[in-house]
């Protein structure tokens, strides 16, 4: 009953393959995008935690002249 393998593809899949046929360049797209937008430095703890000691604590109301 389940021997059968089918080689179904589903619409999406073609979709996607044929979309990268058309435009070979799209993965390449696709990762300088994502690079532009979420790799990102690591971040410096040390750093962090320096500039975050380093700020004036702000009154809690900016107009008074206390």
């Amino acid at each position: 009953m389940f021997s059968k393998k089918t080689a179904y593809v589903s619409e999406i899949t073609q979709f996607i393959e044929e979309l990268k046929t058309k435009n070979p360049a799209l993965e390449e797209q696709q990762r300088a995008g994502r690079a532009l937008l979420w790799d990102k430095e690591p971040v410096d703890l040390d750093k962090t935690a320096r500039d975050k000691a380093s700020r004036v604590a702000q009154q809690p109301y900016v107009y008074q002249s206390h």
